[in-house]
């Protein structure tokens, strides 16, 4: 799989922070991935699936935090999620119209693990986040399916992740260029002990012209665009303790990742950052009371670089990893791992 690493494009400076084995979201322990894709007949679209733990979720939820930085998305389940700070179903990712496909899958799932929900018991927040694919894929088509989703949910797996024109990245573009799903780790130490972050991107933003190198040159993938209208989800997950407050802190450090790529978080542009940790889990009816461990914020910055960090490779790894690619109406959407193969240094 081709990445920001294996075209020189990423190298690590002397304060980077070390990368996880598998260089991805899972490889903070327990976090898995999966994906549908859908091609053909105008169709280049799908669902990524990201799981934070093995378990019930609506059982054991984690806790979470979502930062909007700039809210031109039609997400579902971001509101319950900044008002309790947990998530309590899968993370599926998908084109603008395929959230209400997505939302149902997810409630039909957790219903059938805990059929008690929206009867003896709460109803269940299903978590959905988009970008609009429309210049590749034909959007209208409504082809995203309850049972595409399940497909990925049930794709889901440890280890190294796929990415680029996959799953719910198959029609995103990025800065002109063809991008979609990619994903990159930090490590971080405090103290004695050793904790992971990761962050997995679906990139669909930028305006052509403005994405800049890490090295500071900006690659042209033809002519500069107007307005920047497309959209950016980022999902980072961890394993570091940290309270609900330092989870919104973490998750709006993934701006200063998008950003060093030239982003200006334009008006039509949904850009939002979810981020959770599986250390404390909430048990749904649990006790009165329960005891978090909480990182010092005298030690956070190390945590808030990791967001950055990976968050900015794993959007240079969306556009690596994506082939060169005609959109709906011709216009082609290059490759940037074309461009830097050409532009060698």
């Amino acid at each position: 799989m081709t990445t920001a690493r294996s075209l020189g494009l990423w190298s690590d400076g002397a304060n980077s922070l070390p990368t996880g084995p598998n260089n991805a979201i899972t490889d903070v322990p327990g976090v898995m991935v999966g994906h549908r894709t859908l091609k053909g007949d105008g169709l280049a679209t799908g669902v990524t699936a990201i799981m934070p733990h093995q378990g019930d979720l609506f059982r054991s939820k984690v806790r979470g935090a979502v930062d909007v930085i700039n809210g031109f998305g039609k997400s579902g389940g971001l509101v319950q999620i900044a008002e309790l700070g947990t998530i309590e179903t899968p993370i599926l990712l998908t084109n603008t119209f395929g959230v209400a496909a997505c939302t149902e899958a997810l409630i039909r799932r957790a219903i059938a693990q805990n059929p008690k929900i929206g009867r003896q018991t709460s109803t269940v927040n299903a978590v959905v986040c988009e970008c609009n694919d429309g210049q590749i894929n034909d959007i209208q088509a409504l082809a995203v399916t309850v049972e595409d989703a399940f497909a990925a949910l049930d794709a889901v797996a440890p280890g190294v992740v796929e990415q680029g024109a996959v799953g719910a990245g198959t029609g995103m573009t990025a800065f002109g260029f063809k991008a979609g799903i990619g994903t990159a780790s930090r490590r971080m130490k405090i103290g004695k002990e050793e904790f992971t972050l990761g962050s997995l991107v679906l990139a669909n933003f930028g305006r052509a012209g403005d994405l800049v190198l890490p090295d500071g040159r900006r690659p042209m993938p033809g002519a500069v665009s107007g307005a920047e209208k497309g959209s950016i989800i980022v999902v980072l997950a961890t394993d570091l303790p940290l309270g609900d407050r330092q989870l919104q802190r973490v998750a709006r450090r993934a701006g200063a990742g998008i950003a060093r790529l030239g982003a200006f978080w334009g008006n039509g542009s949904g850009d939002i950052t979810l981020c959770f940790t599986t250390a404390d889990p909430v048990v749904h009816d649990g006790p009165d009371f329960q005891t978090v461990r909480m990182l010092s914020n005298d030690h956070i910055d190390v945590a808030f670089r990791a967001a950055a960090e990976a968050t900015q490779e794993a959007i240079l790894n969306a556009l690596c990893a994506a082939p060169a690619t005609t959109g709906r109406t011709g216009k082609l959407f290059p490759s940037l791992a074309d461009w830097a193969k050409g532009h060698a240094q």
